[in-house]
């Protein structure tokens, strides 16, 4: 992860504390005020039995795009924290070993909830997937 790349986080440490993404290898590549991305370098553990990028893996990706899309208020602030209240994955392609980055955006803010919108693309550019979705805001993780 690179600190150039985050320079929209107060705490950028926290920003990569995430177990799940951490054991999946999925890195976090880009932070900001409303948007987010990953990354992942696909590997054999990833695929499923057709030797394709397994769903849950891409849905992992677009949640936690998404999900980070909003935990910025603004440039410089704290990482928020938040849970997925829905998400909708459209899968339109397959997807191999390889370079993936998942990419989201806040679509609209409210009080508590926040709206994001998300898409996974391969190396070449190739749109895998696209996710829509809300998220509750939460103080403090125990809270979520």
């Amino acid at each position: 992860m690179s600190a150039a790349l985050l320079d929209g986080v107060a705490d950028v440490a926290a920003a990569a504390d995430n177990p799940l993404l951490q054991h999946l290898a999925i890195r976090l590549v880009d932070i900001a005020a409303g948007r987010a991305s990953f990354e992942l370098d696909v590997q054999p553990r990833h695929l499923n039995r057709q030797r394709k990028l397994q769903g849950g893996v891409v849905a992992t990706l677009l949640d936690a795009a998404c999900g980070y899309a909003g935990l910025v208020a603004a440039d410089g602030d704290a990482l928020g924290h938040a849970v997925t209240v829905t998400l909708n994955i459209n899968y339109l392609a397959s997807a191999g070993v390889g370079r993936l980055r998942a990419t989201g955006r806040v679509t609209r803010r409210g009080r508590s909830l926040y709206f994001a919108s998300g898409e996974l693309v391969d190396s070449s550019g190739q749109l895998i997937a696209t996710a829509q979705g809300a998220f509750k805001r939460s103080a403090h993780p125990t809270e979520a």
